[in-house]
């Protein structure tokens, strides 16, 4: 939505500065550096975490509608870059909210389990279905020959109402061949 409403601010800004200011300018390209240099500066923000999640997509599509009202208040559009302000803010307070619903819902969590045979892996992943959890990624990596080495896995969980991560993880210590567990 953001990015969205900072290309109509974009548009609107360069039909603005055109028919009712009377410059004489190609109506595409006013705001061509702006997008492409804040889209540069917003990809900057965005990260993947070790857990495979997307961060700073908000943050990255905030600064490019940011710049976009800032192109529309400098050319003296001033009722479109109040409005689309207003806008966001609405779209940010009501989404936020939302997505804070949701995640309370269904939560996540991504949990590090090193174990010293593959049974123990089997036992694992019979515990999640006994929860009833919902294993939505998992990566494993296999222990390098060394004595020193042991095996382990990264599991993204979806966790269910009625489970409590410290439960898990206290039920996960005490299984035999589990070396640690910890929540990422």
């Amino acid at each position: 939505i953001l990015i969205c409403l900072g290309a109509a601010m974009t548009t609107l800004t360069s039909q603005f500065l055109y028919l009712n200011l009377h410059y004489y300018t190609d109506m595409a390209r006013l705001g061509a550096q702006v997008v492409a240099g804040m889209g540069f500066i917003g990809a900057g923000t965005i990260i993947v975490t070790r857990g495979q999640r997307v961060k700073g997509l908000t943050t990255a599509a905030g600064l490019w509608t940011s710049a976009i009202v800032g192109l529309a208040l400098g050319g003296g559009f001033y009722e479109g870059g109040i409005l689309a302000t207003i806008l966001i803010l609405l779209a940010e307070l009501l989404f936020s909210k939302l997505e804070y619903r949701v995640l309370d819902s269904t939560p996540e969590v991504n949990l590090y389990v090193e174990y010293s045979r593959r049974d123990s892996l089997e036992n694992v992943l019979s515990l999640y279905k006994a929860w009833g959890l919902k294993v939505l990624n998992m990566e494993i990596t296999r222990p390098t020959g060394s004595a020193t080495h042991n095996a382990c896995a990264i599991f993204t969980l979806r966790m269910n109402k009625k489970c409590r991560v410290d439960d898990l993880l206290g039920a996960m210590d005490l299984m035999s061949g589990v070396i640690s567990v910890k929540e990422l």
